[in-house]
């Protein structure tokens, strides 16, 4: 019995792979469902990221080859892959592996951009949606709220998140780059109501120096801690009307069709400038033929590689720190898991010890007991054993 975990990141897995696996809200809820209608495996959460999709998974079956296979087998089905073509891609966790591998992930650890902010809410709305649906019970709940609380002491007691940087930031920031500065530049951002988009909008606000185009559909207020009276609204029907005069296109929509295609966008684009295009969706919101256009930039969410590991590097101090505060809850949690699953063994032997106790007298039973473990130990079991009785 444990925990398994069954992971396609960007740890190993390019981009057209994750575009495979990138579900939906229904198609998560489906394959949870699909999981705990196995007898081995009663427990599940997925969790489905623009830079992963993981399923976690409490089984009751010792065979941990059985379990990710129904694992896999719902993956493969929901993506319409085969094992054939994206079976190397897939990373297998199980028992403390997979515990450590949460915890990580909770805190930002395992991210493209190590310390990022926006994975720690993403696992609590995995973790509720399973609960909504009813696919957990008491060990996966209290394994996501043990790694939330982890993540969440080590936001406080650390450094690693304290100038968050995440692949928002990093969009604000490679438009920087190409263009010097966003000093009276026209930028469009699409999908500003989605949590990606809102951060890159309201991280453009904040700098207070471009002039922001945000779609929307059906007149849908949108509104930000930075107020709205800095940006204009357009309706997302009339986004090719606006984009000659764009020098910075932003889209993030959880859209599975391109929001921006590449015939579209050259017929409209007649001025020559300098633009830059920035794409964190997954699936893919732009073509990327668009970087075929002479003075046009195009980076999608693959593209970060380079300013992430400079911002992995200043924070591998931080990130030592961060692993020390993990290991602390993660033993707690296998503590406590260990003492659930040993809950039944512990009731027999205290029934047993009630019954030779009330017959011959409670030393007796204390006799019966360790002569009980004495028997049934081997020498280094014992040795820990009295140990931690002797603390």
């Amino acid at each position: 019995m444990s925990i398994q975990v069954i992971s396609v990141s960007h740890k190993n897995a390019p981009l057209r792979i994750r575009e495979l696996f990138a579900f939906t809200e229904d198609q998560q809820k489906h394959m949870m469902e699909a999981v705990t209608q196995h007898i081995e495996t009663p427990e599940c959460v997925v969790l489905s990221t623009c830079n992963r999709t993981e399923m976690y998974v409490y089984a009751d079956s010792d065979r941990s080859s059985r379990v990710f296979g129904i694992m896999e087998d719902i993956l493969l089905k929901e993506a319409g892959a085969s094992d054939e073509d994206v079976g190397d891609y897939f990373l297998f966790y199980n028992g403390r592996r997979a515990i450590d591998h949460l915890f990580s992930v909770a805190t930002g650890l395992d991210s493209m951009v190590v310390g990022e902010d926006q994975i720690l809410g993403q696992v609590k709305t995995a973790h509720k949606m399973a609960r909504s649906l009813g696919t957990t019970g008491v060990y996966l709940n209290t394994f996501f709220r043990d790694a939330v609380t982890a993540a969440k002491k080590v936001k406080t007691k650390t450094d690693l998140s304290k100038t968050s940087v995440s692949t928002a930031t990093l969009a604000v920031k490679i438009a920087e780059e190409e263009l010097g500065s966003l000093k009276d530049k026209k930028v469009m951002i699409i999908g500003a109501t989605g949590r990606i988009g809102g951060i890159v909008l309201m991280n453009i606000q904040s700098l207070g120096q471009a002039e922001i185009y945000v779609t929307t559909r059906n007149n849908k207020i949108i509104r930000t801690k930075h107020g709205d009276s800095d940006f204009i609204t357009i309706d997302y029907d009339d986004r090719y009307d606006y984009l000659d005069d764009m020098d910075v296109v932003i889209s993030a929509t959880a859209s599975p069709h391109y929001t921006l295609s590449y015939i579209k966008m050259k017929n409209a684009m007649v001025t020559p400038r300098k633009r830059v295009f920035v794409d964190l969706a997954v699936p893919m919101d732009i073509d990327a033929r668009i970087q075929n256009l002479e003075g046009t930039s195009y980076y999608n969410i693959d593209d970060f590689t380079r300013i992430a590991e400079e911002n992995n590097t200043k924070k591998k101090m931080e990130a030592r720190a961060a692993y020390g505060i993990l290991e602390e809850y993660e033993l707690q949690f296998e503590q406590w898991m260990v003492f659930q699953q040993s809950l039944p063994i512990m009731r027999k032997a205290r029934d047993n010890f009630m019954k030779v106790a009330e017959e011959k007298g409670e030393q007796k039973a204390f006799d019966h007991l360790f002569f009980w473990v004495r028997e049934n130990n081997n020498p280094d079991d014992l040795e820990v054993f009295f140990r931690c009785l002797n603390h």
